[in-house]
């Protein structure tokens, strides 16, 4: 079997479907019924031991055994290659050698396209996405938080995670890596200005189970239009639950903003439309509405360090640790140069207008 999935996931764009999402995904496009499926080791691809209950009428030893293989959103994007490969392996499976052969689709094709969205990355967001994305984050937040119940639950309490929002003063191990760059006086002043207004407010603030990285890239979005030169998009995924632990709801709130911000040509007015998406759902109180400028920063910052950081670790992969620092930087000193009084009116007077 073969699919292939336009997720992307970090920088190999791996695709994360969940196991009840590919047993559905062999049912439609296979025409057949999983009886079990078991993950298989994989680097950039996702692959899945497949093994398809008997039909009624079957008789015995007939039970098939299956490899679902979803390729990663970059490979397939070159379809070509895919078929010519596919088509290799049948040659040589009739050529007498041990080769794997593709199960065909309901419709005889020997593999199968699956869109399941592109990215907040690639696409330009619109004030009601935003909106949406809001929402999500907040009720993803509220629902975990009440309803979540496990044995380990309790793991999710890292108090040293350097991604945790309240951990910004841990950066300071860090900031070497930005030398004598004109950006770290700014990072020091977030990072002391966190330290004396945040931290001491934290048990002030309403705690929850943070996704904590509601990224351009980890927020999938489908077109939900049979317009094609009017689309209208709609939230149709999240990825990378990796980074996940306690936390508080205005952490979410801020992280979310501070993603939104990234790739937007109205950054500024972005928090306001994913703010009064959050709070049509968790409505803030007013401390954390007054932390939420320096969240922001602070998120920013995390990122903006932690980007400098690993890159001198791991050079040959700086191109993607440092996407964020594109346009990063430049929003970060635009929020502190502003400050925090002006830009708070320009998110609270646009969430105002949803009311």
């Amino acid at each position: 079997m073969s699919s292939g999935s336009n997720q992307q996931l970090c920088n190999l764009n791996k695709p994360a479907f969940s196991k009840e999402q590919a047993t559905k995904l062999v049912k439609r496009i296979f025409g057949l019924k999983v009886r079990e499926l078991k993950p298989l080791p994989s680097y950039d691809d996702q692959n899945f031991h497949v093994c398809i209950a008997k039909s009624e009428d079957s008789g015995e030893g007939t039970e098939e055994e299956w490899v679902l293989k979803i390729i990663n959103s970059e490979d397939s994007q070159n379809p070509g290659l895919i078929e010519v490969q596919t088509q290799i392996m049948m040659f040589l499976n009739k050529e007498g050698f041990p080769v794997a052969t593709p199960h065909f689709t309901k419709e005889g094709e020997i593999m199968y396209l699956e869109s399941v969205g592109k990215t907040v990355a690639t696409l330009p967001i619109s004030p009601p996405v935003l909106y949406e994305i809001g929402q999500l984050a907040a009720r993803l937040d509220k629902t975990l938080t009440e309803k979540f119940q496990h044995p380990l639950i309790k793991r999710l309490h890292r108090d040293e995670f350097i991604w945790n929002l309240a951990n910004v003063p841990l950066l300071k191990q860090y900031i070497y890596a930005l030398d004598q760059s004109s950006y770290l006086e700014v990072v020091k002043q977030v990072i002391e200005q966190f330290k004396v207004k945040i931290l001491p407010k934290l048990s002030s603030f309403r705690p929850s189970i943070n996704h904590g990285d509601l990224n351009d890239h980890n927020i999938l979005i489908d077109a939900d239009s049979a317009s094609p030169q009017s689309p209208r998009f709609r939230v149709s995924g999240i990825l990378d639950f990796s980074d996940m632990s306690y936390g508080y709801y205005v952490f979410e709130a801020a992280i979310t903003i501070m993603y939104m911000m990234i790739e937007s040509k109205d950054p500024l007015s972005v928090g306001g439309h994913v703010l009064a998406g959050f709070e049509s759902i968790v409505p803030l109180t007013a401390e954390e509405r007054a932390a939420l400028f320096l969240l922001v920063c602070g998120r920013f910052t995390q990122s903006l360090v932690m980007a400098a950081h690993t890159s001198l670790l791991h050079p040959e992969n700086k191109e993607y640790l440092m996407i964020t620092a594109k346009t990063g930087w430049k929003h970060l000193m635009t929020l502190f140069e502003m400050g925090q009084e002006a830009v708070e009116k320009i998110w609270f007077e646009t969430a105002k207008k949803y009311t």
